[in-house]
């Protein structure tokens, strides 16, 4: 019994665990991890869990449940029209990617999901976390991955 407990416990996967580079993606890691502030300048900047930062200047669409039963709404961080991101405060991201061609998909146990495609003329949104890891999408739908590692 004790030996069937440690294995499980050894297969959840850490919160802590660095990025997964796929051929066409990066998966974040960030699965369980809370937002814990939602912030708005000319951003619209999620704080999670362990000093995750996701901050989205572009437009970004905004979901819950299907598409055909609840379209998405459109938030625009330029010009501070956001409110209905509030209610993404508490939720725990069940998955986070950032794909290489420039989009961010986040989705959370609330059943909303927040997608951010790339701006052909600036960087639509950057997502920041420990270790150094910098992951941003560029000018035109590309994107750009740092770490300290």
């Amino acid at each position: 019994m004790a030996l069937a407990s440690r294995i499980n416990q050894s297969a959840v996967v850490s919160a802590e665990e660095s990025p997964v580079e796929h051929e066409d993606r990066w998966a974040l890691n960030l699965r369980g991890m809370s937002v814990t502030k939602i912030s708005v300048d000319f951003r619209l900047v999620l704080l999670l869990d362990s000093d995750w930062e996701i901050a989205l200047e572009a437009p970004v669409n905004l979901s819950h449940g299907t598409v055909h039963a609840n379209p998405s709404v459109l938030l625009k961080p330029e010009s501070q029209d956001v409110a209905a991101a509030l209610s993404l405060f508490g939720a725990k991201a069940l998955s986070a990617v950032a794909f290489k061609s420039g989009t961010l998909r986040l989705v959370f146990d609330t059943g909303h999901r927040l997608t951010c495609s790339s701006d052909p003329s600036f960087e639509a949104w950057q997502v920041t976390g420990p270790a150094g890891w910098r992951f941003v999408s560029l000018p035109g739908g590309d994107l750009a991955v740092w770490t300290r590692s």
